[in-house]
């Protein structure tokens, strides 16, 4: 089978590639009228701005964006279920929530013009990889409460792609799709894209040789290591994209050609980067906790929400013809942040060293102590190929180099477990990187 020849473009040219005066002023517009509606219809925000004694009536532009208080993720839940919402209920066509697995879930409303903005952003994001009429993609993100699955098929619905609702599917399930319906793209997490990688090896498929030419890799944090190895197993382009549940879903940034971090969709979003632990503002290019507003939403808008990522801002021009800001890849979120002997790292910091070396599969837990801020030391269990497995010499020089690297790269002292293939849990949606070492396997 050959290999689609798939030619990424702009979607929506008159927003994407904005002269960034015109893009400040369509921002400013937005956020005043959207301050309004949240102070006018959410009492929560009432409540938070009064507190801080500012006034819709004082926000005359995106430069006054810093003089509103921040959402959290705690405010959310606080109002489980709908007490963010700024429409009645017999104008909410769906609802979506988080799993709840740290406390009462989060919950996202939408209108008929919100689902209708979601599948432009999305539409967005799918064409900037190439998605168009004629092209067959298959998504295995999750149609459940979760946004991954519903955003993006509603994106490619809207692009005029044909789309492959392959969620729920299993992976020996979704290769036989891809060879018979030859789907061109596949949206999967970087875990499960693996995950069907080590099937498609076990049932000797050259991946290579598929049809799809393209993936689209999200919902989790990962590395260029990681990217690299998917590209060289499928003979395929992939592509970061992200989005979180509480904003809107997927289709809040994605990479373009040159993938030199992931436009956000500033017309509907504005960024900022801060520190956490202060909340003052950082200058572009510093790594900090990136902050959403959303300024076209009518269920649910957000007002400077706290995503917990740890990433950075680019705003030089692209040469993609984009004037659309950049974000870096996630380097991590706050909860998932590691700080063993005054280090702080991130679970795909780790992965970036593991998969420098060759042997190493890509399946990893972190084994920790229950309070991962207050750790002395972290021990890192992985997989290595059974032609490693089956010689002690080899495995021994393996851990050895990667004690060194781990030392040298990241400067701590990891203890390293490693494993034969298919001994680790795996995943079809996300996978869980950190371990508590009282639940390990």
């Amino acid at each position: 089978m050959n290999k689609l020849a798939l030619e990424p473009y702009i979607w929506n040219r008159k927003y994407e590639s904005m002269p960034r005066e015109d893009l400040s002023e369509l921002q400013s517009n937005r956020l005043i009228k959207c301050v309004a509606r949240a102070y006018e219809h959410i009492p929560f925000y009432k409540q938070k701005l009064d507190a801080v004694g500012i006034h819709p009536s004082q926000i005359r532009s995106v430069d006054n964006i810093s003089l509103l208080p921040f959402t959290t993720k705690a405010d959310l839940r606080n109002q489980y279920p709908f007490g963010m919402f700024a429409v009645q209920m017999d104008s909410i066509i769906r609802l979506h929530a988080s799993s709840g697995t740290t406390g009462k879930p989060t919950v996202v409303g939408y209108t008929h013009n919100d689902l209708n903005l979601w599948s432009e952003l999305t539409a967005r994001a799918l064409a900037a990889s190439g998605a168009k009429p004629g092209i067959i993609i298959q998504n295995t993100y999750g149609y459940s409460l979760a946004t991954g699955g519903l955003g993006f098929h509603y994106g490619i619905e809207r692009i005029g792609a044909t789309v492959v609702p392959a969620s729920g599917s299993s992976p020996q399930r979704n290769l036989t799709l891809l060879q018979d319906f030859s789907s061109g793209i596949i949206l999967s997490t970087p875990s499960y894209i693996y995950t069907i990688s080590e099937v498609a090896e076990n049932e000797g498929i050259d991946l290579r040789l598929l049809p799809v030419a393209a993936g689209i890799f999200g919902a989790e944090s990962w590395s260029e290591a990681l990217r690299d190895d998917i590209e060289q197993r499928w003979n395929i382009v992939a592509y970061n994209t992200y989005g979180l549940s509480e904003v809107i879903g997927p289709g809040v940034a994605h990479e373009c050609p040159h993938r030199v971090g992931m436009h956000i969709y500033e017309d509907h979003f504005i960024p900022e980067i801060i520190n956490p632990e202060t909340g003052e503002k950082m200058e572009e290019g510093i790594y900090g906790e990136l902050v959403l507003t959303t300024i076209t939403k009518e269920a649910t808008p957000l007002i400077r929400y706290r995503t917990g990522d740890i990433t950075r801002l680019f705003y030089e021009p692209c040469a993609c013809g984009r004037t659309l800001v950049r974000m870096d890849r996630v380097k991590g979120r706050i909860n998932d942040l590691i700080i063993i002997k005054n280090k702080t790292l991130f679970p795909a910091e780790i992965e970036d060293v593991l998969l420098k070396l060759p042997g190493i599969i890509p399946h990893y837990q972190i084994v920790i102590d229950d309070n991962i801020n207050l750790i002395d030391d972290i021990e890192i269990w992985v997989e290595v190929l059974n032609s490693i497995w089956q010689e002690q010499t080899l495995l021994v020089e393996l851990e050895q180099q990667l004690r060194f690297n781990f030392e040298h790269h990241l400067r701590i002292a990891a203890k390293v477990k490693l494993m034969p293939p298919q001994s680790l849990p795996r995943s079809e949606g996300k996978a869980k990187r950190l371990v508590n070492r009282s639940h390990v396997i």
